[in-house]
């Protein structure tokens, strides 16, 4: 199995967001802050399938773009995953989009497109990454702490207006590079 990163070009381009992001739910991190650190426990929930609509940019402004970047992962030569990124308004490189396509989970591709980003961010003379992702995506929240992550901070309210009633939580994932 051959696993390759690619940085988009005008001609990979159209296969943003053709990865299947689709998770299933099992569990869920029940965050606690007490004394300025943010401690979780993992706590099962009824199964069900989460799918986030894929977000739209004019993905073209990442191309030759010193402050954003796109890179697809491919394994064997099939799209297998991305990562989307930018310098944010705070400095940081700001993870806005990660995705591996189900079909190719728990092959540390996810793991590499983390890693990817740092050399980016790095290459940039940025002090770090910072990413949000929902408490009930388990396996997100385990790569990032396992990356060399922590929280930094959570939202309950985030999600209230796009999907009332949610009991989803925001979580804010930071890598500082000391």
């Amino acid at each position: 199995m051959e696993i390759l990163l690619r940085e988009a070009d005008l001609t990979s381009l159209s296969q943003i967001n053709q990865s299947d992001g689709a998770f299933t739910v099992t569990s869920k991190l029940v965050l606690q802050a007490k004394d300025g650190a943010i401690t979780y426990t993992v706590e099962p929930v009824m199964p069900y399938v989460k799918r986030y609509p894929p977000e739209t940019f004019d993905y073209t402004t990442f191309l030759n773009n010193p402050d954003k970047a796109i890179y697809f992962a491919y394994v064997d030569g099939e799209l297998a995953g991305q990562i989307v990124l930018w310098k944010n308004w705070n400095g940081y490189a700001y993870i806005n989009d990660i995705a591996v396509d189900a079909r190719f989970r728990r092959l540390g591709i996810g793991r590499r497109l983390i890693d990817r980003a740092v050399e980016w961010a790095k290459s940039k003379g940025l002090p770090g990454l910072m990413l949000e992702t929902q408490n009930i995506n388990v396996g997100a929240c385990l790569l990032y702490a396992g990356c060399g992550f922590h929280i930094g901070g959570f939202d309950n309210d985030l999600y209230k207006v796009t999907d009332p009633g949610t009991s989803e939580v925001a979580i804010y994932w930071y890598m500082m590079f000391s």
